[in-house]
């Protein structure tokens, strides 16, 4: 997925159980993407935030 800031960056995120750091993605009724932890990115623009319902929570 591309970095909802704007940014460009592209992040790759392990949903692979074996692999660790992983994340979990859960989908609801609607289609909509939840992902378990929250992304934060250490290098680039270093978003930090939330997909829970297939929409964005940013952290302060």
């Amino acid at each position: 997925m591309r970095c909802p800031c704007g940014c460009g960056q592209i992040i790759e995120l392990m949903l692979i159980h074996e692999v660790r750091p992983r994340w979990d993605l859960r989908v609801d009724e609607a289609g909509r993407p939840s992902l378990h932890p929250s992304i934060w990115l250490q290098r680039g623009c270093r978003s930090h935030f939330w997909l829970k319902h297939g929409r964005i929570h940013w952290c302060d």
